[in-house]
C-alpha cells in the first residue's frame, strides 16, 4: 500500500496567539503546512490526511485544503472528545483535547497502509519527507517503524521555550527511549531544560537527536494505539481527568518496552523552522525566503 501523511492540525496555538496553522508565512499568503504538503508530495506521497477540528472544515479548506487537495488525494478526520474506545465517556470536566496518540487515532477510517505523521505548524525541510516516504515504501517489518531525529541545536527558538522528545537509540540505531521535555531553551551551543517552572536549569547536549513529532508507522500501529487509548482511560486519565494526555511518544516508549515494535531512528541535519510564539514569525519568512531565492521553492507552490 502507498504511504500516506497525517497532518496533526486541530491544536490552538497558545502560546502563539492564534490558529498558527492558518497563518501566512509569505506574501503569496501560504501557510506552513502548504510548505509540507509540498514537500511530501514532490517526496512521492499522493495521500494526506488533515486531522482538524470539525468547526474548522469550511474555513481550513478554504484557507488552505482546497488548493492542496487539486493536487493530491485530500482526506479530513476529526479529532472529537467525545470520540473514544466503546464503555468509555468523557469526564464532565474535560474540554481539553486527548493529545498527538488521540488525533493520529482520529484518523484511523481513513489510514489504508503505511503512514507518517507530522505536526501542521513546523516546518521540518525537504530530507524528512523524502526519508519516511523511502522507509515507508520499503518492504519491512510490520512491527518496526521509523521517526526522524533532528540534531537539539537545530530545533531552538529565540523567543522562548520549546517541548522535545530527547531520543536515545541502541547500538544498531534503533530507538530506545523518548524523554518528553516541555520547557527547553537555548542558546543553541548550550542548551538546558527545567522541570520546575525554571527554578533550575539541567544542561542537554546541542547534538541530541530530538523528536519534532515526525515518525513513520507501519498500519499494524494503530492498533497499539486504541490498545494505549482504553490502558489510559482506564489507568492514567482518572488522576487527573481535566487535563491528562495521550501523547504518541508514550505509546512509542510503551510498545518499545514491551518489546512488540522497533523504531529506526533516521538522522537528519536540517533545520526546524516554526511558530512557536508569534516572534518567531519574521525569522520562518526569512528562512522561506532564502530558501525560495536559492530555488528550493517557487513563489507559489501549487500553480
Amino acid at each position: 500500500m502507498e504511504p500516506v501523511l497525517v497532518i496533526m492540525a486541530a491544536g490552538m496555538g497558545s502560546r502563539f496567539g492564534g490558529l498558527k496553522q492558518m497563518t501566512a508565512v509569505d506574501d503569496a499568503d501560504q501557510v506552513i503546512l502548504d510548505y509540507s504538503a509540498y514537500d511530501a508530495v514532490r517526496a512521492g506521497f499522493k495521500t494526506i490526511v488533515c486531522v482538524i477540528k470539525r468547526e474548522l472544515e469550511a474555513d481550513f479548506r478554504a484557507r488552505v485544503g482546497d488548493r492542496i487537495a487539486a493536487k493530491c488525494d485530500l482526506r479530513y478526520a476529526f479529532q472529537e472528545l467525545d470520540d473514544l474506545p466503546s464503555g468509555f465517556s468523557v469526564p464532565a470536566e474535560r474540554q481539553k483535547p486527548w493529545g498527538t496518540a488521540h488525533a493520529v487515532r482520529a484518523a484511523r477510517n481513513v489510514i489504508d497502509g503505511p503512514f507518517a505523521v507530522i505536526n501542521a505548524d513546523d516546518f521540518y525541510g525537504r530530507g524528512a519527507f523524502r526519508a519516511m516516504y523511502d522507509f515507508l515504501s520499503s518492504d519491512g517489518d510490520e512491527h518496526t517503524h521509523c521517526l526522524i531525529a533532528y540534531k537539539l541545536r537545530n530545533t531552538l527558538t529565540e523567543n522562548g521555550t520549546v517541548a522535545r522528545g530527547v531520543c536515545t537509540a541502541d547500538a544498531d540505531g534503533h530507538l530506545l527511549t523518548v524523554t518528553e521535555h516541555t520547557a527547553i531553551r537555548g542558546p543553541a551551543s548550550a542548551p538546558s531544560y527545567s522541570e520546575d517552572g525554571g527554578e533550575t536549569w539541567i544542561p542537554l547536549d546541542p547534538d541530541a537527536p530530538v523528536s519534532l513529532n515526525t515518525w513513520g508507522f507501519r498500519k499494524s500501529f494503530l492498533d497499539v494505539i486504541e490498545e494505549r487509548m482504553t490502558h489510559f482511560l482506564e489507568n492514567t486519565m482518572p488522576q487527573n481527568p481535566a487535563k491528562a494526555e495521550f501523547f504518541l511518544p508514550g505509546v512509542v516508549n510503551d510498545a518499545l518496552a514491551a518489546g512488540t515494535d522497533r523504531v529506526a531512528l533516521l538522522h537528519t541535519d536540517d533545520v526546524w523552522h516554526g511558530v512557536t510564539y508569534r516572534d518567531d514569525l519574521p525569522a520562518l519568512s526569512q528562512a522561506l525566503a532564502d530558501m525560495r531565492a536559492a530555488g528550493w521553492y517557487p513563489e507559489r507552490l501549487w500553480d
